[in-house]
């Protein structure tokens, strides 16, 4: 029987801010990996500076300065041209950076330039398309795992809630307000509100948790302006939004992670974090993973479905270390028109998550069930 020699660890430092790069005063640029910096226009003596598994990602460098840290054996990669994204960007997405016009096509926004961009090729992109799109893919991944701060058996210092339902729930519907005030309540619990990002329930989720610490009636004034163009392909529909916003600025943080594949359904513009994935599968399995305080279905169609018995998976066999609440708003729709919460009890009895289950049809119901049901972790897990 072969034995093998443990390897030994690299600790590979990332830097992606220029402010990052100067405050560690960096002698040594051995295993750091450089991430979307502009280095063209400063003045750097590389030649002082130890170069070992030195790897930069879609950074500008002086033509000069490239040639000598690729003759010292740096990897570089630099960021492609003519792509209406960064594969290699070091951050997640703001609405405004979204909604910004792109240069030379001031009817298009950024958002709507990827999502054309991705459409033409989505179902058989060039290999060059397909490798940029799964990097751009991982970089989301690392600047989630900055946002959320995930220690070594996966927990994160945010105690992520997520939410799934209906991408077409009007504005005017009774789970839309009902979903606001639930991400609401828990976001002024202390819990970090996570949603799909799109329209409908995923706008609710972070509409409400924007409101947090703001009254009642205030959060229902703003369904009300937001009412006024309730489907997302109301004309006026994000400006509807933008009203909200300008009328009630500085709203509390919440996450959303959306994706180009359903890139018609515009990113909602209530959460200042948006994390959108090429990827629709792994866009899903990530929000499920990273939701591990619980998640709350309200009613919602066959992608409902589908994310129900996704997340039902990784607390069957506690595929992510820890059982985490599944609640369902809605007794009607989980109860009575589709059977799926009795099914969920069927298949979950006798194992550990049997008493994370939960239905209701209260807010503040599911905050107290997530409250009284943290995160379980899976025997052996420390």
């Amino acid at each position: 029987m072969h034995k093998f020699a443990a390897t030994e660890e690299i600790n590979i430092r990332k830097i992606d801010t220029i402010q990052a790069f100067i405050k560690n005063g960096i002698s040594s640029l051995k295993n750091c990996v450089f991430q979307g910096i502009d280095f063209a226009k400063l003045n750097i003596n590389w030649e002082i500076l130890e170069i070992e598994n030195t790897t930069f990602l879609g950074c500008h460098l002086q033509a000069a300065d490239e040639q000598h840290l690729r003759e010292r054996g740096a990897h570089i990669y630099p960021a492609p041209k003519n792509l209406p994204y960064n594969p290699f960007r070091p951050d997640l997405y703001t609405g405004a950076e979204l909604l910004a016009s792109m240069p030379h096509q001031a009817d298009k926004s950024r958002d709507l330039s990827i999502y054309n961009h991705f459409y033409e090729q989505r179902f058989n992109p060039p290999i060059n398309e397909a490798l940029w799109q799964r990097i751009h893919d991982h970089a989301i991944d690392e600047a989630l795992r900055d946002l959320l701060q995930f220690d070594e058996n996966g927990m994160t210092q945010k105690k992520c809630v997520g939410f799934m339902g209906g991408h077409s729930t009007l504005r005017t519907d009774e789970f839309y307000e009902k979903t606001a005030f639930t991400a609401k309540l828990l976001a002024e619990a202390g819990y970090f509100v996570v949603s799909g990002g799109g329209p409908g329930i995923m706008e609710a989720t972070n509409l409400g948790a924007y409101f947090a610490g703001r009254s009642q009636e205030e959060l229902k004034d703003a369904i009300a302006i937001l009412q006024k163009a309730p489907h997302y392909t109301n004309e006026n529909y994000n400006e509807q939004a933008l009203k909200v916003i300008d009328k009630y600025p500085d709203g509390t943080e919440s996450l959303a992670i959306p994706t180009w594949f359903y890139g018609h359904e515009p990113s909602n513009l209530f959460s200042p974090h948006i994390a959108k994935y090429f990827s629709n599968s792994i866009r899903e399995d990530t929000l499920l993973a990273i939701a591990l305080y619980g998640v709350v279905y309200a009613p919602g169609s066959a992608g409902t479905t589908q994310e129900i018995f996704m997340d039902a998976t990784q607390n069957h066999y506690g595929t992510f270390n820890y059982y985490s609440p599944m609640v369902f708003l809605g007794r009607e729709r989980y109860e009575k028109d589709t059977m799926l919460y009795p099914a969920l009890r069927q298949l979950a009895w006798g194992k550990e998550y049997f008493d994370f289950l939960h239905l209701t049809d209260e807010p503040a119901d599911v905050l107290a069930f997530i409250q009284a049901h943290p995160p379980m972790a899976v025997a052996g897990v420390h």
